[in-house]
């Protein structure tokens, strides 16, 4: 009898550790998650208060930039001369609209006078 007792006793010792150790990863699994969802909520906030201050700088350039044609031809200049590819394809226009023909008009000169 006392070897049964101690049989149930040992049985019961073992589904209680078992039921503690679900109950601690459980925690654990649910604490895991608690951090991730802080963590995904701080970068949302980051890349939100990033976005803001992106289209806040937009905003700003922007009604700098407003009727202000001459800066805007001393930045295309500027950058132009600071590359380093410098070679440049000059397109004939007339009334600002590109001259396509011009070099087949010049091209049949030269095989007429051949």
């Amino acid at each position: 009898m006392l070897f049964l007792g101690g049989r149930y006793i040992f049985a019961h010792y073992e589904v209680t550790i078992a039921n503690l150790n679900g109950e601690a990863e459980l925690a654990k699994a649910t604490q895991t998650k608690l951090i991730i969802i802080q963590q995904a909520k701080a970068e949302k906030e980051a890349e939100v208060l990033k976005a803001e201050g992106t289209a806040q700088a937009n905003k700003i350039i922007g009604e700098s930039l407003k009727n202000n044609e001459a800066y805007l031809q001393w930045m295309w200049i500027n950058r132009l001369d600071n590359q380093t590819n410098k070679t440049f394809v000059y397109v004939p226009t007339s009334g600002l609209i590109p001259n396509l023909e011009s070099g087949r008009i010049g091209l049949a000169d030269k095989v007429a006078n051949q």
